[in-house]
């Protein structure tokens, strides 16, 4: 038939802006015979418009036409299509997105009457609905026919979004079920024999039993079987027999191919010994495997163990006694990393060109939700039966309401979920073929895109969203799956995740907490109640227990986590960052059961908890950033005493953060071990400290500048940091050692210059000595010349004059340690370069100034040990001390350093690494200093740390030394063997250093 030209060119814009992308051929189509009737009607073109792929459904709806019988069967169909709008959009969308149920329509033509009208009970059909739907089956070939039937309602419902992704999937589970029953029925009916002998139980795993199940998918099933109570002739034998003949025919008529295809592959693969064992065993057979043979991936397959066809008391009996099974299996040794290993393995497998596209076991696929979840389940689920459903999604909303996964986690776990599910159906869909491989080709793309409602850029809006779905599954699969609480919670023993009151006592008294009662006071205040709080807290709290437990004050533990708790409680990040981040809960419960040092920086601004569940929170910060913060807060701060107050604050939080980054590394935790260099947390520790100390002081400075006299000084003004300070080596109890030096400007007299350093040095110490709940930051400048009678600050020609003149050795020797650490940096530098002819004299020190050295060091040891203190454990001015080792070092230093560039440093290890390079000490005697040096230096650090205040030897209090031993690595009850090893390590160096200290010259 000829088309008027200007009609066609019409017809084929229209067919473009609808969506067609072969527009001449549609035209081809539609002026074909079978669509004479309607192909003007404009209803049509819409519909087909409104579908997946507009020439897939246009091709189906002709081919579908030319299939009926004869004229009265065509008219009454496109007259019904033309009538009915829920028709024309069920049955046009299925064609649109299903060329195999397209391809079933054109054989059986007269099956789109099943579409036309659905009962209200027919929107969402069950089992019964689907049975009804397969009774007239009789035999394999009309059993696919009636199948296919009915999965052309489910795809109806579910393209035209009357359905839901989990609506679709279990009304795919039931029309499963209901096949299965049929399949069973016919294998029955063609062996009666058999069939009267035995009982056959047919257990739904999977999805199938999860009620989720694909378009197209295995069913996976076990079977049980028994002997029929009475039969003639049966017994246990004879019946499991013929048991497996039925079962092996009803799984041949579901899955052997015929001239309508298969319906889908029943495999068996799940059951125990899996292909290798019998087919069909006796309820007692399989709970004997399972008790003596299972393995861990086997419980979790169980999960989702459903009875659905075949004798329904024997398929209940069979989940009522596996079910105890599969809610010890967290219990079982490893049960968690198995679980996590298998899942590794599953993505190793993947062939390496498929990975990307592997929408199912690829990394943020389906399985990383569904394993996440069955995990979370297993876990908990011990003692929450609210968590034990075998539907994915209906368990994550279960963990959501439980506390166990976070709200905002849930959700976006749901949307991925659901998106991806629906994407691997549309994939499925089209072809009815088992495929979890998202397609490359753009026009298939295109038509999954439009099937989800992507209806302007189709395929870029897929690639995006499929993209960012999977990368929120992989996010919070990574998050919840491989968390450290998961596996300390499987760890414990039956029934503590959920305490009653006097076994809670006995765990606290067993796990030595002092004081129980006390404790059970912490765990009702933090537990009690129906609140989401309280529901995270009572799965955090059987933990974190055992947490304190292995710490030398558990009571301590335990009540500083209820004041963090208290001050954080209603922060909605701070339980979810516990239960979620990480090792976030271990690394809290190890800080705040470690002394008094964190915790009091910790209650003071308990926000920096999140420190401890961010991957770089505990690395030290550069002392630049620190001091761009510094001064960043200082600009903001009104006024002196608010600068302070701003610095403090910066200091505080970072002082929780080395302290916290340094208990966890000595501590260890149960995924990662202590760390073994010790030389290394002390020289973090000591760099930390100090470059927050110079921060703080250089924003002091800039704050005293700025009050008194705006953005310039009268003079220039340097802080030179000395002792421990400059060395780098400050502990967490240390004070400030400095000098301050100063310059007037050009045009400023002597006097006035001298009078503004020594107001900006009054005032520094002044608002630094403030009262404050921070740890105090005292400034010391003993060190200057004249100590205690000379002037605070002098200028670089004073300091000049004095060391020309009246410099003594001991000076020369602290300068040794000199370091510019604030203000004028110019000034700092030609201060060095002053002194550098003192402390690294040329051709060394003389035999007068080295007896002087010997003598100060001898007297210091009569005259300044504490009365009282054992000289053996005293860590400064004891045998083998603090003292020993650096006046050795600082002694080679002065005698040896104008020609050994290595020995010019402020660092004692680094000093004595280049006393042993140059073979002034023997390699052995030098790992022996320093192994004391760093020891004594640990212990000085562990007592700030467990009392809260400095000391230089170690605590009386029992619980604190144990606590010293904690932190240095020994076991509770060793403290003993601490203190031998300590002097054993001390007696050595301290050999040492008088051979090389007090010794002949060397």
């Amino acid at each position: 038939m000829s088309v008027p030209q200007g009609r066609r060119s019409s017809t084929f814009t229209r067919l473009l802006r609808h969506g067609f992308t072969d527009p001449s051929g549609a035209e081809r189509l539609l002026d074909a015979d079978a669509l004479t009737a309607v192909r003007s009607d404009p209803l049509l073109l819409d519909a087909l418009g409104a579908t997946a792929d507009p020439d897939l459904a246009l091709l189906g709806l002709v081919r579908l036409v030319e299939a009926q019988p004869g004229p009265t069967a065509r008219q009454e169909l496109l007259d019904t299509l033309i009538t009915a709008k829920p028709l024309r959009d069920r049955l046009l969308g299925v064609l649109g997105a299903s060329e195999a149920l397209a391809d079933h329509l054109a054989r059986h033509s007269g099956d789109w009457q099943a579409l036309v009208t659905y009962e209200p009970s027919d929107l969402h059909p069950g089992v019964v609905e689907f049975e009804q739907g397969l009774a007239a089956a009789t035999d394999p070939v009309s059993l696919r026919v009636a199948y296919r039937r009915c999965l052309l309602s489910i795809a109806a419902r579910d393209v035209c979004g009357t359905t839901d992704i989990a609506e679709t999937a279990a009304e795919l589970a039931d029309l499963a079920t209901a096949t299965l029953r049929a399949a069973l029925a016919m294998a029955r009916t063609a062996a009666p024999a058999d069939a009267a002998l035995c009982r056959l139980a047919v257990i739904a795993m999977g999805k199938c039993g999860g009620h989720e199940l694909n378009y197209v998918s295995d069913v996976d099933v076990i079977f049980v079987g028994e002997a029929v109570e009475g039969a003639a002739g049966a017994d246990e034998g004879k019946a499991i027999q013929a048991a497996t003949r039925l079962a092996s025919h009803m799984m041949r008529i579901c899955s052997e191919t015929t001239v309508e295809g298969t319906i889908w592959p029943v495999d068996a693969n799940l059951r125990p010994e899996g292909r290798n064992g019998p087919l069909v065993r006796t309820l007692s057979s399989h709970l004997a495997y399972y008790q003596r043979w299972a393995k861990t991936w086997e419980f979790q397959a169980l999960l989702k163990a459903r009875p659905v066809a075949g004798d329904p008391e024997l398929g209940a009996a069979y989940v009522e006694a596996v079910s105890p099974l599969v809610w010890q299996a967290a219990e079982r040794e490893n049960f968690v990393p198995d679980v996590q290993k298998m899942r590794r393995r599953v993505v190793e497998n993947i062939p390496a060109g498929e990975v990307e596209r592997e929408l199912k076991l690829g990394p943020g696929g389906l399985r990383d939700v569904e394993f996440a979840v069955q995990l979370l389940q297993l876990v908990h689920g011990r003692s929450d039966a609210s968590l034990r459903s075998g539907t994915t999604l209906d368990a994550l909303a279960a963990l959501a309401d439980g506390g166990y996964v976070g709200r905002v986690d849930a959700v976006q776990l749901d949307d991925a979920y659901r998106f991806l599910r629906t994407l691997e159906h549309r994939i499925q869909l089209y072809r009815l073929r088992r495929t979890h491989l998202v397609p490359e080709s753009e026009a298939d793309l295109r038509r999954i895109g439009r099937s989800m409602g992507m209806r302007t850029e189709p395929l870029t809006d897929l690639s995006r969203a499929w993209k960012r779905h999977t990368s929120v599954v992989r996010r919070l699969h990574e998050k919840l799956f491989y968390r450290p609480l998961l596996d300390a919670v499987a760890q414990l023993a039956p029934g503590e995740t959920r305490l009653s009151t006097e076994a809670a006592r006995e765990r606290l008294v067993a796990l030595g907490y002092a004081d129980p009662s006390a404790a059970l006071r912490h765990l009702e205040a933090l537990a009690s109640g129906v609140s989401r709080k309280a529901a995270i807290q009572r799965t955090l709290l059987p933990v974190l227990l055992g947490w304190f437990a292995d710490s030398a004050d558990p009571d301590a533990g335990l009540l500083n986590f209820r004041k963090v708790s208290d001050a954080l409680g209603k922060t909605p990040w701070y339980l979810r960052l516990l239960r979620d981040e990480g090792a976030a809960a271990e690394n809290l419960a190890r800080v705040l059961s470690a002394g008094r040092l964190a915790p009091d920086l910790l209650m003071r601004a308990p926000e920096a908890v999140a420190l401890l569940g961010d991957d770089q929170g505990l690395r030290p910060r550069e002392h630049a950033q620190l001091e761009q913060e510094v001064m960043a807060a200082v600009g903001r701060a009104d006024g002196g005493e608010q600068a302070v107050v701003a610095a403090r604050g910066v200091r505080r939080r970072e002082l929780f953060r080395t302290a916290a980054a340094d208990i966890i590394a000595s501590y260890g935790t149960e995924d990662t071990p202590a760390v073994a260099d010790q030389g290394a947390l002390v020289d973090q520790v000591g760099g930390a400290v100090s470059d927050l100390t110079a921060a703080t002081l250089a924003g002091t400075l800039r704050a005293v500048v700025r009050d008194g006299w705006g953005d310039t000084l009268p003079t220039r003004f340097a802080v030179i940091a000395m002792g421990r300070f400059g060395g780098h080596e400050l502990g967490y109890g240390s004070d400030a050692d400095v000098l301050f030096v100063h310059e007037p400007r050009e045009g400023v007299s002597d006097h006035e210059a001298t009078q503004a350093a020594n107001k900006v040095v009054a005032e520094m110490r002044r608002l630094l000595a403030i009262p404050s709940a921070d740890p105090p930051l005292l400034i010391d400048a003993d060190l200057r010349p004249e100590g205690k009678s000379g002037p605070l600050v002098r200028t670089l020609k004073s300091y000049e004059a004095y060391y020309r003149r009246w410099s003594l050795v001991w000076e020369s020797q602290a300068l040794l340690r000199a370091q510019p650490v604030a203000g004028d940096a110019e000034l700092g530098r030609a201060f060095i370069d002053l002194v550098d002819p003192l402390r690294y004299p040329a051709e060394g020190l003389g035999d007068d100034a080295i007896r002087e050295i010997r003598r100060l060091k001898a007297r210091m040891e009569s005259e300044r040990m504490p009365r009282g203190a054992d000289p053996t454990l005293h860590t400064k001015l004891g045998r083998g001390g603090l003292s020993d080792v650096e006046w050795t070092v600082q002694l080679l230093q002065l005698r040896h350093g104008w020609a050994e560039p290595g020995l010019r440093t402020t660092r004692t290890r680094e000093a004595l690494a280049a006393a042993c390079a140059a073979g002034l000490l023997p390699a052995e005697d030098a790992a022996t200093l320093d192994e004391a040096w760093v020891l004594a230096t640990r212990v000085r650090n562990a007592v700030m740390l467990v009392r809260g205040r400095a000391g230089d030897t170690f605590p009386s209090d029992g619980r604190e030394l144990g606590a010293v031993g904690r932190y240095l690595g020994y076991d509770p009850g060793h403290v003993g063997d601490m203190l031998d090893d300590y002097r054993r390590t001390t007696r050595r160096a301290r050999a040492v250093a008088e051979e090389h200290f007090y010794g002949a010259a060397t």
